[in-house]
């Protein structure tokens, strides 16, 4: 587990994502998650909902399914499954302005749910979900045991979860931690970065057993060469941005510096994603 020299709070992942909001909208899109190309072709909406439909998949969703997206993010994810594959969503996330972005898309719906709640506090019922999804939420929670805990509270025997989740890799190099790992939990809010290994612990001792992993660093990292090459044209072209960068008060202004971090750890391979399927014993 790489661990960043300060300590990451709620209140700082909340602040990352309120203070960068518009920018992750405009630069990306509302699915603040990474793409998943498999032929090369795709564009990045399609990558995007190419994950979507694998942790699906991954999952067996199946109409009338009762699905908690934990983690939502401005809900696209939620919102693409409701549609597309007939389940009921109930979609958390921590982020207020996340929060009021889902709610602004479909003010009068009832599917999904949105919440603006913390995951290790969720206060929903046991036993009343049949799936549960988490793409990337959980690199940001500090106490992955007791998340995957909830999990496993709030889904019925039997019931699935996926995980994709940011891995450091088993084995770094010597310089990867100090040069490349710490900084990108530091910069992105990160309060841990887990290990394949080390999931594979957690999922274990919280009563998970795993039935399919997969390795699709390289399906993914393409997100973060669009990203950057986004992020300058709009920096060279638009005030706000270049504002933003020069503001000493953004503190989450240096997450551009770990955009290129990110994308030389993927290349390297000190830094993988993952797709854990499990279902809960």
């Amino acid at each position: 587990m790489i661990i960043p020299k300060q300590s990451i709070t709620v209140a700082e992942v909340v602040s990352h994502y309120d203070e960068l909001d518009v920018f992750y909208r405009e630069i990306w899109g509302e699915h603040v998650h990474h793409g998943l190309w498999r032929s090369g072709e795709e564009t990045s909406e399609q990558a995007t909902l190419a994950l979507v439909d694998h942790v699906a998949e991954l999952a067996r969703i199946g109409p009338d399914n009762a699905v908690c997206d934990i983690g939502s993010g401005y809900g696209a994810a939620a919102r693409y499954l409701a549609r597309h594959y007939g389940v009921q969503v109930t979609a958390l996330t921590v982020t207020p302005k996340q929060h009021h972005f889902a709610l602004s898309v479909e003010p009068t719906g009832n599917n999904p749910i949105y919440l603006l709640r913390d995951w290790n506090v969720n206060r929903l019922s046991s036993a009343s979900f049949d799936v549960a999804i988490a793409i990337e939420s959980l690199s940001h929670m500090s106490d992955k045991r007791h998340a995957l805990a909830e999990a496993a509270r709030v889904l019925k025997l039997g019931g699935r979860l996926v995980l994709c989740v940011w891995l450091a890799s088993d084995h770094p190099s010597r310089w990867a931690p100090p040069y490349l790992l710490e900084p990108i939990c530091r910069q992105g809010r990160l309060p841990g970065l887990a290990t394949e290994t080390d999931y594979r612990s957690l999922l274990d001792a919280t009563g998970f057993k795993i039935d399919d992993f997969e390795d699709v660093s390289r399906q993914v990292r393409r997100t973060w060469a669009i990203c950057i090459i986004r992020a300058l044209k709009t920096v060279s072209r638009d005030r706000k941005y270049r504002r933003f960068l020069l503001d000493s008060k953004m503190r989450n202004r240096e997450f551009f510096l770990a955009m290129f971090r990110i994308l030389v750890a993927y290349a390297v391979g000190a830094m993988r994603y993952g797709i854990f399927a499990a279902y809960k014993t």
